[in-house]
């Protein structure tokens, strides 16, 4: 099986797409960085970070919701709790903001833990019952 042939391929997807675009949707020219709106947010000052939390969020929601364990879950929101905590700070949360990261980190875990999920479940061979949705009578 595949990773594209993975249950969740196209959430995963969406959800990198959405890390993507907070982390590193700009090239800043010259210097070569990739920026995101989180970053771009952080420059409001206020409610920039407030308002970049909404998307982190979702994305632990997601993850919660494919069934990430919770200890992951913890960990990603001690990366949008870093990343929130330090992005308060004027100047240096936004330097901060391009280097953490903390969108793309977390979907990196729920990628690893969907990559594990995948890799332990039974092959379709190891599969057997009468209530199994493999089984003959059941799939016509």
């Amino acid at each position: 099986m595949s990773p594209e042939d993975h249950p969740h391929a196209a959430d995963l997807h969406r959800l990198r797409k959405l890390a993507r675009n907070m982390d590193s949707a700009f090239r800043l020219p010259v210097i070569g960085t990739r920026i995101g709106w989180d970053a771009i947010l952080g420059l409001i000052p206020g409610v920039g970070d407030a308002v970049a939390l909404a998307p982190s969020a979702y994305i632990i929601k997601e993850a919660h919701r494919l069934g990430v364990p919770r200890s992951a879950l913890m960990r990603m929101g001690a990366n949008v709790g870093i990343d929130w905590a330090i992005g308060t700070i004027p100047l240096l949360g936004d330097l901060f903001d391009i280097g953490w990261r903390a969108n793309i980190r977390n979907v990196d875990l729920l990628d690893r833990h969907l990559s594990r999920q995948m890799a332990n479940a039974p092959g379709n061979k190891d599969v057997e019952g009468r209530l199994s949705s493999h089984h003959p009578t059941l799939n016509g």
